[in-house]
């Protein structure tokens, strides 16, 4: 007889994180991520007014609201299956877990949260880009202070 092979993919790995921290942590970005698309679908009038030519280009194709919306979901689901995947198949010992975690904040600090907030806030308030993109590093450090780290003890 012959064995069949059964391959599967586990989705449980893909959408949702195992630790709590890592749950906190997601939110916590996409809580970024959801101020800059909802401050530009409601300041957006015309794809000519998006400065992010990628986002432009769905804009232009599907109009502001679904273009947005379908730019939003390819862009960012990525981050957050590799943020589930890191958090179910990563096992780092506690000493380096840490360090590795401020790593993860930072990055996401100046780049997800800065940039976010920096395209989010480029729509009402005219402070140079670095400024905007610093004042949302500080804020995204903060709360992950504030959220992440107080949970991570707790576990």
């Amino acid at each position: 007889m012959l064995k069949k092979t059964v391959s599967h993919v586990n989705l449980r790995l893909l959408f949702l994180p195992k630790n709590n921290h890592w749950l906190k942590r997601i939110a916590l970005v996409f809580s970024f991520i959801s101020f800059d698309y909802f401050s530009t679908l409601i300041f957006c009038r015309a794809p000519n007014e998006e400065a992010n030519l990628l986002a432009r280009t769905f804009m232009e194709n599907a109009g502001v609201p679904l273009g947005l919306t379908l730019f939003v979901l390819s862009v960012n689901l990525p981050i957050y299956v590799i943020l589930s995947l890191d958090s179910n198949m990563i096992r780092l010992p506690n000493r380096i877990a840490t360090p590795v975690e401020v790593g993860v904040d930072l990055v996401f600090a100046w780049f997800i949260a800065g940039l976010h907030f920096s395209g989010g806030t480029s729509w009402f308030w005219y402070a140079p880009e670095f400024v905007r993109q610093m004042f949302g590093a500080i804020i995204y450090l903060s709360l992950a202070i504030m959220i992440v780290k107080r949970c991570r003890k707790c576990e």
